[in-house]
């Protein structure tokens, strides 16, 4: 039996646990109100998400185990994964368990389609005639014109149908047609060619990448100098500076203030203004210069930390 359900937010980080095993942080790099809304279609062998998200921003995503997963902008606004600007019709194969980084300029539109590895491999054989190699490594697929096109027909039909056709995906001989529907237009996009013509490069960025990452976790509220940082993970400050450029768009010691400010954000919008204060809440995230922070929160979210505290919905 389908599961569906229709998601909308205000907050990030309710919308980041929405995804359920799918682990993302969205650092949120513009100014204004954040809203996002998520469809979700569930199958026996097959899960369907489409994301719709208003602010720019970076998602640090960890992929789970067991499954196969695919990613790709929809409509004509491009997003860019691991340093790599996709373009309406691109789909990246991710491989098992991968952690990626992925970043919108601004109002976004995506998918993720999560596959059943074991029932991707035994439709491939019924479908092709031979088994179909789990990938080492993400790849960046440009499906040919006429797979494209049944690619994001499958994929609008199940999210129709998750939103507005709820009863009818009930029945399960409907929900086994779509899941096969979907599960061949997947199949024939993974025989497109490659995009990306640097596969070691961009894999070798990745995974300084995320390093880094793990090192933000366990450090995130400590002061972080960068020359420190970078001998933790391994690397020259030129290299780190060049992926995060290529990967993040900012520079990592911009990427860690943004990150501090998203959770100062995060914590003011969750507290109870009458027994807690902006001051409280800057030094608890290493801001010591009040005023500062309070001009760079500003410079980055539209509205001072006091406004946001004033509009915060406690726990």
């Amino acid at each position: 039996m389908a599961e569906v359900a229709t998601f909308t937010f205000s907050d990030p980080d309710g919308y980041a646990a929405a995804f359920g095993d799918t682990r993302i942080n969205f650092t949120i790099t513009g100014a204004g109100d954040f809203n996002a809304r998520l469809i979700r279609l569930k199958t026996n062998h097959l899960e369907v998400c489409w994301c719709s998200e208003d602010l720019p921003r970076i998602a640090y995503i960890r992929l789970p185990p067991e499954r196969m997963f695919l990613s790709f902008p929809i409509g004509t606004l491009s997003l860019i994964s691991d340093g790599v600007g996709l373009e309406n019709g691109d789909v990246v194969l991710h491989c098992w368990g991968q952690a990626m980084h992925q970043r919108s300029g601004g109002a976004c539109q995506w998918g993720l389609i999560a596959v059943s590895a074991a029932e991707l491999s035994s439709c491939a054989k019924a479908l092709t005639g031979h088994e179909m190699p789990l990938p080492r490594a993400s790849r960046v697929l440009c499906p040919a014109g006429s797979d494209s096109l049944e690619f994001q027909s499958s994929f609008g039909q199940a999210c129709h149908l998750a939103e507005s056709g709820k009863n009818l995906i009930e029945y399960s001989e409907v929900a086994e047609a779509l899941e096969r529907e979907m599960l061949h237009a997947v199949i024939h996009c993974l025989g497109a060619d490659d995009t990306d013509d640097n596969h070691k490069a961009q894999q070798h960025h990745a995974a300084i990448m995320i390093r880094f990452e793990e090192a933000l976790s366990e450090r995130l509220d400590d002061k972080l100098k960068l020359p420190a940082l970078c001998a933790e993970i391994g690397v020259p400050e030129r290299t780190l500076r060049l992926c995060c450029a290529e990967f993040l768009g900012v520079s990592p010691t911009r990427y860690l203030l943004l990150r501090r400010l998203n959770k100062a954000r995060s914590a003011l919008r969750h507290a109870d203004p009458s027994k807690i204060t902006v001051a409280e809440v800057a030094r608890n995230h290493q801001f010591l210069e009040l005023g500062r922070f309070a001009v760079t929160y500003r410079a980055t979210f539209g509205e001072s930390p006091s406004a946001t505290l004033q509009r915060a919905r406690p726990l």
